[in-house]
């Protein structure tokens, strides 16, 4: 069965990772080579046990509920960690829903013909080993399980002490279901440590992990780019902006600021500040609409002057990501404001323009250096489901290999296959 690794000693944290390590490199060498269909069906049957234990997984995620309540985790935490009846469902369709996807394995990505006359391919390939280093949120246990899966890579997940209890559930289930269709032992493996020291050494496990992907705060992800000797696929914090042109329709620009803002304030994508043109005669509506909503506005000048209920903005509000019903508030000279504000705070990770006028929109979208730049839509659809790529490891805000959602795509690399007819180079 694919399993927590255990002993019966006390193994340190070293050795833990470093038998980890060893299971998932055998355990990657045979999933490179499983075919497509007993991968999907792999995943189809953790999916109907993820269904099967609901139960067991939710009073699990109880105890953590509990345990962060007492610790005094943020309401915005202990949004991420809590599971109920609905999100555990989501959680096993979109299981199934990447196992709908068709399998990047072998796809050739081009073709060509050498100057020599040689064949030229580019196919993808599975990455090998990846480590999962997350908090706070359970269902990264089974995005990233599921994930590597299916684009052939072994996974080792290191959670969070505060879903300890949420991820032992939800990885046993998973195991249950994938070794029942005959994935190899190791395919997916929990480390059962919360010690810091494992950390350290996944970090530090050069030439056996092949790529680390952090799924944090801020802490988590900076010691992760320190600390590690590993690649790291990094995902930043979600700084998000939208900016209401002058041209924006009120109905749209009020509808997608409440939905950006306040449908859920623990998400990364949630809209973080809001930019309004200057010249845009209908602020003080907006403004009141999400007062009246329950959001606290930190706001310019001009913002205290049309909401009274707005209190002055620092500096440091234009750089923090709230993930909470706080809400910084500008207001910019057109375009060009919005596009200086934007390069100086965003996070690089989603911004969004609300406009009628589609040259204002295009030139937003062609000048903002995002991984993600939307026009006439709220940024909580930054989310790989949303995207239809069934589930995401994270949004990559970088800009080398892999950009935005990273879904199975992204859990690969490519290599060159080059068929010759003899050729020698002269």
């Amino acid at each position: 069965m694919i399993q927590a690794v255990a002993s019966t000693a006390s193994p340190s944290s070293q050795d833990v990772i470093n038998a980890c390590c060893a299971a998932a490199r055998d355990a990657a060498k045979q999933l490179r080579s499983l075919p497509d269909a007993t991968k999907a069906d792999a995943l189809r049957a953790a999916a109907a046990a993820l269904r099967e234990d609901a139960a067991i997984i939710l009073a699990a995620n109880a105890r953590d509920m509990a345990a962060g309540e007492a610790r005094g985790l943020s309401g915005a935490m202990l949004d991420r960690l809590k599971l109920d009846d609905a999100r555990l469902a989501a959680i096993a369709d979109s299981v199934e829903a990447v196992a709908a996807l068709p399998d990047p394995v072998g796809e050739e990505i081009d073709r060509r013909t050498a100057p020599a006359g040689m064949t030229l391919r580019r196919v993808r390939v599975p990455i090998g080993v990846i480590g999962i280093i997350y908090e706070s949120r359970p269902n990264v246990t089974v995005d990233a399980a599921v994930l590597c899966v299916r684009s052939g890579n072994a996974a080792i997940l290191r959670g969070g002490s505060e879903a300890m209890h949420s991820n032992r559930a939800l990885h046993a289930a998973l195991a249950r279901g994938l070794a029942a269709a005959g994935l190899p032992e190791d395919a997916v493996q929990l480390v059962p440590t919360q010690d810091r020291e494992a950390v350290g050494a996944m970090l530090a496990a050069a030439g056996a992990i092949d790529l680390i992907i952090p799924r944090g705060g801020k802490s988590l992800v900076a010691r992760v780019q320190a600390d590690a000797r590993v690649p790291v696929l990094a995902h930043l914090d979600g700084i998000c902006h939208s900016f209401v042109h002058a041209s924006a329709d009120p109905g749209m620009a009020e509808a997608i600021a409440l939905n950006a803002k306040l449908r859920r304030t623990g998400v990364c994508g949630a809209m973080e500040t809001l930019l309004i043109d200057r010249d845009y005669p209908h602020a003080a509506p907006l403004l009141a609409a999400l007062a009246d909503a329950g959001c606290e506005l930190r706001g310019d000048d001009m913002a205290m002057e049309l909401e009274p209920r707005a209190v002055s903005a620092s500096e440091e509000d234009w750089d923090t990501e709230y993930l909470d019903a706080i809400l910084s508030v500008a207001f910019v000279e057109g375009l060009d404001g919005a596009l200086e504000h934007i390069a100086r705070h965003s996070s690089g990770h989603t911004d969004a323009i609300i406009a009628s006028d589609m040259a204002a929109a295009a030139r937003f979208q062609s000048q903002v250096d995002s991984a993600i730049v939307m026009v006439n839509a709220s940024s909580q659809f930054a989310d790989g489901g949303e995207f239809g790529l069934g589930a995401e490891i994270g949004i990559a805000t970088g800009r080398l290999h892999a950009r935005g959602p990273v879904a199975l795509e992204g859990l690969t690399t490519y290599k060159w296959l080059v068929d010759g007819e003899g050729h020698i180079r002269a």
